[in-house]
């Protein structure tokens, strides 16, 4: 299907989980390459006025450096965007993954961190304040499941971060699995694809687990 056509029942019906994922990084290699597509966003408004089609979920983090629809280079109607500081996932996420699968019809969860991630290195650091206390709670098991780096575990230490933030998108992905009933069958049957990426705010490239 050409991008550039606005997301309908027809079309969504006709994505495959894998194909999802594959319109995903064909869309950051256009964004990467600066060649991305013409879209008609005031038609697409129109198009998408009575419902919404979208393709793929992608979960990410608020960071202003990461959006969405532009580093995937998709449309309106084409991806639901849940973000959240540190993209973990908890009921109420969980909740809008389900709905985007089961209910309006996506083909693929994509987890998505990124470099020098503010949330991750937050929690390096333990970092205490207010609620994002209690967030970053979140994100400690993966800060502890990474070993080594013993001389500097604290957000000075690049490549630390780094594997913590790959080491929460991993944790993420496999809590969904866990977590979700419905999107664990829904992927049991091949119905949706369930993965993990990482952003380089650098280079604008999503790699993909």
């Amino acid at each position: 299907m050409n991008n550039q056509t606005t997301q309908n029942k027809e079309s969504q019906n006709a994505i495959s989980p894998q194909k999802a994922i594959e319109m995903l990084k064909l869309g950051n290699e256009r964004f990467i390459q600066s060649k991305q597509l013409e879209r008609k966003l005031h038609q697409q408004i129109m198009e998408t006025s009575g419902g919404q089609w979208p393709f793929a979920a992608v979960l990410s983090c608020i960071d202003s450096r990461v959006p969405v629809e532009t580093v995937f280079d998709q449309g309106i109607g084409d991806v639901f965007s849940a973000r959240v500081a540190g993209n973990f996932v908890n009921d109420d996420i969980l909740g809008s993954l389900e709905y985007a699968c089961k209910v309006a019809g996506s083909k693929a969860i994509v987890v998505l961190g990124h470099s020098s991630c503010g949330a991750v290195k937050g929690a390096c650091d333990h970092v205490e304040l207010g609620k994002i206390t209690g967030m970053l709670a979140k994100l400690m098991p993966a800060v502890d499941a990474v070993k080594g780096f013993e001389d500097d575990r604290s957000s000075a230490n690049d490549g630390f971060v780094q594997a913590v933030v790959e080491e929460n998108v991993n944790q993420t992905v496999a809590n969904i699995l866990s977590q979700s009933e419905i999107l664990r069958d829904m992927h049991r049957l091949g119905e949706i694809e369930i993965v993990g990426a990482v952003y380089d705010v650098a280079s604008g490239r999503v790699n993909f687990s």
